[in-house]
């Protein structure tokens, strides 16, 4: 389908606004909206937080009823059609009196699929599809796989030398990427809802897994450890207060940890005694977190690996040599090439010093 260059910078326009509820949205998509008639925009609205007006209502009530009327709305996702915590956006949208609305997808969730667009029609609404198709998908990613799977979006972000190490032969880490990527990295936290690590991690660099070096919420942080066991001195123990302290686990909790602020998911076992990432992440959608990131080691890197639930891969290289040392990712278990994990869809950008690749993983 044909779109103008101009449809395109409005298109664009929405994604920025959309983008502005990077982090707060979910477990709803991120959506922005544009409202423009002649060739002078009149109003703009992004949907910052659930319960909150959707960006197409904060458009029309920014834009006013006059000049909605005969009007065009761009919004990167189609408008919802069904009562939640709030009331339908194609109703406001036929009764604005716009007459016509550009959006990039079709959104899956089974309330919608198509309905809002065909209320629109209904209501008299001209609409056209396809606007910025992949730049949306790719906005929404995290909504668009949990709205039709019921599963997270899962994210292994890894910060890593040219040689491939995460550590030196002696455990030390701090720091290997720049302060460039520090905050990228914190960026990159503060738009998850959960982040996740070993409790390896947690006894050797005793991270706080929070957000400080960007604006943004702090994601749950959710610690692997099949027997339960966490350092009591920790700062994940010392941070529980804030509720957001996980420990996921196949066995009892250490009565420790039990008498602290520290939660406990208990998940069945992979048949090696290691917690199963299917169950935790069919655990984790049932409490409507929509992506979670891992954040090492490598031995948890690796087993979300092995299991194919990975569904994005973020490295962050930096431009030093440790020889000997920890490596980024263990055993795969590959023989041959031609069995290597084939990344898609490979984009490269510079954060300081260093380079920063982001690809998808391919899974046979």
């Amino acid at each position: 389908m044909d779109f103008t260059q101009e449809d395109k910078k409005l298109m664009r326009r929405a994604l920025s606004l959309a983008k502005r509820g990077w982090g707060t949205a979910s477990p709803n998509p991120m959506v922005g909206a544009v409202i423009v008639k002649g060739d002078k925009i009149v109003g703009e609205g992004f949907h910052r937080e659930a319960g909150l007006e959707h960006g197409e209502i904060q458009a029309i009530r920014n834009a006013g009823e006059s000049n909605c009327k005969g009007a065009t709305l761009y919004t990167n996702l189609e408008p919802c059609c069904h009562h939640g915590k709030t009331p339908p956006c194609v109703d406001s949208i036929i009764e604005s009196g716009v007459k016509r609305v550009v959006y990039s997808l079709i959104d899956p969730n089974p309330r919608v699929s198509g309905r809002g667009v065909r209320f629109l029609k209904e209501g008299g609404v001209e609409t056209k599809e396809g606007l910025l198709a992949s730049e949306a998908t790719e906005l929404n990613e995290a909504y668009l796989k949990y709205v039709t799977t019921g599963l997270p979006f899962v994210t292994v972000k890894v910060a890593q030398t040219l040689d491939g190490r995460i550590a030196t032969k002696t455990g030390d880490s701090r720091w290997i990427s720049s302060e460039w990527s520090l905050r990228f990295s914190h960026r990159l936290r503060a738009g998850y809802d959960a982040v996740l690590v070993g409790s390896g991690t947690v006894a050797r660099d005793n991270p706080q897994l929070t957000v400080r070096l960007a604006k943004g919420r702090n994601p749950l942080r959710i610690i692997l450890s099949s027997k339960g066991e966490l350092p009591p001195d920790s700062n994940q123990v010392k941070l529980a207060s804030d509720g957001k302290t996980v420990v996921t686990t196949t066995g009892e909790l250490l009565s420790n940890l039990a008498a602290s602020a520290v939660k406990f998911w208990k998940v069945s076992d992979d048949g090696d005694g290691r917690v199963d990432w299917h169950q935790l992440l069919k655990f984790a959608g049932q409490r409507e977190l929509t992506s979670i990131l891992i954040e090492g080691g490598a031995s948890v890197i690796t087993s979300a690996l092995k299991a194919k639930i990975v569904d994005k891969i973020i490295v962050v290289v930096a431009p030093l040599l440790l020889g000997w040392g920890v490596e980024a990712i263990g055993d795969l278990e590959i023989d041959s090439v031609k069995e290597a994990l084939n990344l898609q869809r490979v984009k490269v950008r510079r954060s300081g010093p260093d380079l920063i690749y982001t690809a998808y993983p391919k899974y046979d």
